[in-house]
C-alpha cells in the first residue's frame, strides 16, 4: 500500500495520559499504572472544555515535587497540527520541535489524540528511503520502487530509464557545448584534460549540497536567501581551495601558467554554482508542492554538468 500524501488522521491515536491543569504530579503518577498508553512520553494537560493548553514530559513529572502542580510544571502553547496535515509535515514538526509525540487538534483547539512516536519513525523511514530512490535517479515511489531490488525486471528499467533519458539529453547539450570550442582544444589539447576533473569536482560539491538540503529544508525555517548566501560562501571556499591545489598540478605537470589560472577560477566559480544549484532546485521543488528529492541527482547533475563546462570554457576563451 503507498501511504504518501496521507494525514495525520490516518495515525491519529487517543490512547495517551491527559491532565487538568491544577492537578498535581503525585496524582498524575497514580493514574499512569495499569492503564495502556500508545505514548507515554508526555502528559497532555486539558482545560475544562478539553482544549489543549499544555504539555508536561512524564521525566519533569517525577523530578518534581509531588504537590507541584501541572501549571507550574508543563510547557505552555505547544506546537499542534491538524488532523488533515500532511503526515511528513508532521514529522518534520517533531523533529524541529524535539517532540516525541505531536498534538494534534481540531478547528478550535480541542484535543483530538496524537501522532505517536512510532508512526514519526515509520514516516521518517519511509520519506528517507524515498529520497534515497529519487537521488538515486529511480522515478516511482510506489512500494515496487521502494523494494527496487525485488520489483519485476520492467518495473525497474521503468522506474529508472526516465532520468537516464534525461541525462542523455543533458550529455547532447554538453556534448554540443564541447563541440563548439573545438579550435580552442585543438590549439590547447592540455584544456581537455581537466574536463572530467571540473565536472566531477562540481557534481561532487553540488551533491554534497543536495543532501544536506533535500532534508534538511523541512527542518529549518531559515529564509531561502540566507541559506543560498551560506551555500554560495561554502562553495566558494571549497572551490578555492580546491583551485589552488588544481592550480599547482597544472603548473607542475603543464608549465602553463595561464592553463593554471583557468582551471582554478573555473573551479572556484563551478563549485559555487554547484552549491547553489544542489540547494536552490530542492527547495524550488518542494515550494512548487514537488518533492524536493526529485530535483537532485539526475536532475541537478545535468544542470551542473553543462554550467560547468560552460564556465570551463568561457573562462579558457578569455585567458588562453
Amino acid at each position: 500500500m503507498n501511504h504518501k500524501n496521507e494525514k495525520v488522521s490516518y495515525y491519529l491515536t487517543s490512547l495517551v495520559p491527559t491532565t487538568r491543569l491544577n492537578d498535581t504530579a503525585a496524582q498524575v503518577l497514580q493514574i499512569l499504572p495499569g492503564r495502556q498508553f500508545d505514548s507515554v512520553n508526555s502528559v497532555f494537560v486539558l482545560d475544562e472544555g478539553r482544549k489543549l493548553i499544555g504539555i508536561a514530559p512524564l521525566s519533569d513529572l517525577f523530578s518534581a515535587p509531588q504537590n507541584a502542580r501541572l501549571k507550574d510544571i508543563m510547557s505552555a502553547e505547544p506546537p499542534v497540527v491538524r488532523p488533515d496535515t500532511d503526515r511528513e509535515d508532521a514529522a518534520s514538526l517533531a523533529i524541529r520541535e524535539d517532540l516525541a509525540a505531536v498534538p494534534v487538534v481540531d478547528s478550535e483547539g480541542h484535543f483530538l489524540g496524537v501522532f505517536p512516536p512510532r508512526a514519526i519513525m515509520g514516516v521518517l523511514r519511509e520519506e528517507h528511503l524515498e529520497d534515497l530512490h529519487h537521488m538515486a535517479g529511480i522515478w516511482h515511489h510506489s512500494e515496487a520502487a521502494r523494494r527496487a531490488l525485488l520489483a519485476p525486471i520492467l518495473n525497474r528499467v521503468r522506474y529508472r530509464l526516465p532520468w537516464l533519458v534525461m541525462g542523455l539529453i543533458g550529455s547532447m547539450i554538453a556534448t554540443s557545448l564541447v563541440a563548439q570550442f573545438e579550435q580552442t582544444l585543438q590549439a590547447h589539447i592540455a584544456i581537455a584534460f581537466f574536463i572530467p576533473a571540473i565536472v566531477y569536482l562540481a557534481d561532487a560539491v553540488g551533491t554534497q549540497s543536495e543532501a544536506v538540503a533535500v532534508r534538511g529544508l523541512s527542518l529549518t525555517e531559515a529564509g531561502i536567501g540566507r541559506l543560498l548566501l551560506g551555500e554560495l560562501s561554502t562553495g566558494a571556499l571549497i572551490g578555492l581551495a580546491i583551485a589552488i591545489l588544481a592550480g599547482l598540478y597544472a603548473v607542475a605537470v603543464f608549465g602553463q601558467l595561464d592553463l593554471a589560472v583557468t582551471v582554478g577560477i573555473s573551479l572556484l566559480c563551478a563549485c559555487a554554482v554547484a552549491t547553489t544549484i544542489g540547494l536552490f532546485l530542492p527547495w524550488l521543488f518542494a515550494r512548487s508542492g514537488w518533492d524536493p528529492a526529485l530535483a537532485s541527482g539526475p536532475v541537478a547533475t545535468i544542470i551542473q554538468d553543462v554550467l560547468s563546462l560552460m564556465i570551463y570554457f568561457g573562462v579558457a576563451s578569455m585567458i588562453i
